[in-house]
């Protein structure tokens, strides 16, 4: 899928022209490069910290590696990759609940849950030198179309409120910013902490 958006770098409107693929073992080497161009994203989570095999105590930058490839080879991870040219830029995981158990603050989910949806999305990446410039609104889109295409129901998203607060940067966009979502049709459904939101939608 080619997606066209308007960016900014630095002051100056560019045009950035993108397409999306998802990630399997054909496009395996492009997202791996991203993500060993950025540290292993985070430290070394390689994107495993909403599967089931979680990340953190116990895990080692190169075990994360291994199970994300694993899941990969299995086909049970969803994720759309971002490319400008060539080169993978960034991207969006999306997937079932039982696909993306692990979700934060999970007490304070599932203390209001009415239900659970049909698909979730969980990391959302853009490699440091494009910041700033459309990927993660390409990157949403592209998993948008992609669950769509699937069949579709509804969505959830637990991004960041940035508004009404110092500015944040780093990890903590790691599900992206609220304003994003919003974009998108996704509306608030209830707090789970302080800055963070489940919003939904349906496609």
């Amino acid at each position: 899928m080619r997606i066209t958006r308007p960016a900014t770098r630095k002051g100056s409107a560019i045009s950035a022209d993108y397409t999306t693929q998802p990630l399997t073992p054909s496009t395996w080497d492009d997202f791996a490069e991203l993500v060993e161009a950025n540290n292993g994203v985070w430290g070394g989570c390689w994107c495993m910290g909403f599967h089931p095999e979680g990340v953190g105590a116990g895990h080692t930058r190169e075990g994360n590696r291994e199970a994300k490839r694993e899941h990969t080879r299995r086909g049970s991870v969803h994720q759309v990759l971002v490319y400008a040219g060539t080169s993978c830029v960034g991207w969006c995981q999306y997937g079932s609940p039982a696909e993306l158990p692990n979700i934060k603050n999970q007490a304070a989910y599932e203390r209001e849950a009415v239900s659970l949806p049909d698909w979730r999305i969980g990391c959302i990446f853009t490699g440091s030198k494009h910041r700033g410039q459309g990927v993660a609104r390409a990157a949403v889109a592209g998993a948008l179309e992609a669950i769509r295409a699937a069949g579709g129901g509804v969505v959830e998203a637990y991004p960041e409120q940035t508004t009404d607060r110092k500015e944040q940067r780093g990890s903590y966009l790691h599900t992206g910013p609220e304003e994003l979502f919003s974009e998108f049709g996704f509306v608030r459904d209830r707090r789970i902490v302080k800055w963070r939101w489940v919003m939904r939608t349906e496609v």
